[in-house]
C-alpha cells in the first residue's frame, strides 16, 4: 500500500487509524494479506432528527404500491430499516401520524414488457449503447421499429420516457418507455452530444412532445366555475393568469406546439375557449366535431345469444 500510494508505511497506518475513528469498520485479510472493509458496511449512522426521520418514513409508507413512482421500492425497504432502528416511543408516534395522513396518486400500469425496457433502456444508457426498438406510436398511427441512442431517461407524471436520437426520424425523439413492445441492446457505442440538454430539447412544450416551428403564444379564457381551478396550478413554466371583472380568466401560455395542449383544453368541455391562436381553435373544432358525429352515430347494439 505504501509503494502504491508513493508514501511511507507510517503514512499508511495513521491513514487507517484515521478511518477507524470515524466509525469506518476495517479487517485484515491474512491470506490476501489486506485490508478491507466488509460488504455489510455501506453507510455510516445519520443523525437525524425525530422530525426528518418520521417524514421520511409516513411518506415512504403512505405513497402506497401501485403508483407507478420510480424507486418507491427500494425507498420503502430503506425506510423499513430506519423504523427498525427507532426507539420505542418513535415507533408509536410514526403510527400515530401514519393513521392520520394519506397519500393518493394515480396508479399507472406498469407491463412486464415496460419494466424490462426501463432496466435494458437504464443499462444501455449507462454504457451509452444503441438499442433497436420495436414502438407503438400514437403520431407515426403504426408500429415502427427504429434504432435509438438513449442519451436521457425521464420520469414525468407517472411514466418513464427515454429522450434520444431516432434513426428513422433522424433526430431526437422521444418515446414513452411503455409503448416498447420489443427492446434489444446494440453493440455499437454512441455519444452525447456535448450541447444537449433536456430542457433545451423539450423548449416550452407543453408536456413532452415539441414540435417542429416557432413557439406559439395560446390564450384561452375559462369562465368562472373553473377558473380558479385553472389558476391555482403551475401548469406550465411560461404560464400567465388574467382574472376578468366577471370571474373568468384568461390563460396565457407560451408553447411549441399545439397537439398536447388540445387535449388538455378538451377536458374543459364547454367551459374553456381558445382566444388565439387560429390554428389551435381549428384544431379545437374538428376534435368537437368528431365528437358530436360520435354521438350522432349511436353504436350498434350487442345482443346476447340465447342459451
Amino acid at each position: 500500500m505504501s509503494d502504491a500510494c508513493g508514501v511511507s508505511r507510517r503514512t499508511i497506518f495513521r491513514d487507517l487509524e484515521t478511518l477507524r475513528a470515524a466509525g469506518v469498520p476495517l479487517a485484515f485479510d491474512s491470506n490476501g494479506q489486506r485490508f478491507h472493509i466488509p460488504e455489510t458496511y455501506f453507510l455510516a449512522p445519520t443523525n437525524l432528527s425525530s422530525e426528518e426521520a418520521l417524514s421520511v418514513m409516513v411518506l415512504c409508507h403512505e405513497l402506497g404500491d401501485g403508483t407507478g413512482l420510480p424507486y418507491y421500492s427500494s425507498a420503502r425497504r430503506a425506510a423499513t430499516k430506519l423504523e427498525n432502528s427507532l426507539p420505542e416511543h418513535m415507533k408509536r408516534q410514526l403510527r400515530e401520524m401514519s393513521s392520520s395522513v394519506e397519500i393518493k396518486l394515480n396508479p399507472v400500469l406498469q407491463p412486464e414488457e415496460a419494466q424490462s425496457a426501463y432496466q435494458s433502456l437504464v443499462d444501455a444508457s449507462g454504457h451509452r449503447q444503441n438499442v433497436r426498438i420495436k414502438y407503438r406510436s400514437i403520431f407515426d398511427g403504426d408500429v415502427i421499429q427504429t434504432k435509438i441512442s438513449p442519451y436521457k431517461l425521464l420520469f414525468s407524471r407517472h411514466s418513464w420516457y427515454v429522450i434520444g436520437r431516432s434513426s428513422i426520424h433522424r433526430a431526437v425523439r422521444t418515446f414513452k418507455v411503455n409503448r416498447i413492445e420489443q427492446i434489444e441492446t446494440l453493440d455499437e457505442p454512441f455519444e452525447i452530444p456535448q450541447n444537449f440538454q433536456v430542457d433545451r430539447f423539450l423548449r416550452n412544450a407543453w408536456h413532452m412532445i415539441p414540435e417542429p416551428g416557432p413557439d406559439q403564444q395560446i390564450i384561452i379564457r375559462f369562465d368562472p366555475l373553473v377558473a380558479q381551478n385553472v389558476a391555482e396550478v403551475q401548469w406550465h413554466k411560461s404560464q400567465e393568469i388574467h382574472w376578468n371583472e366577471d370571474g373568468s380568466i384568461d390563460f396565457e401560455v407560451k408553447v411549441s406546439g399545439i397537439r398536447e395542449i388540445s387535449w388538455w383544453i378538451l377536458g374543459y368541455g364547454s367551459r374553456a375557449k381558445v382566444i388565439q391562436p387560429e390554428s389551435l381553435k381549428e384544431l379545437i373544432a374538428s376534435h368537437a366535431r368528431k365528437i358530436l358525429e360520435n354521438y350522432n352515430n349511436p353504436v350498434p347494439s350487442h345482443s346476447q345469444g340465447e342459451n
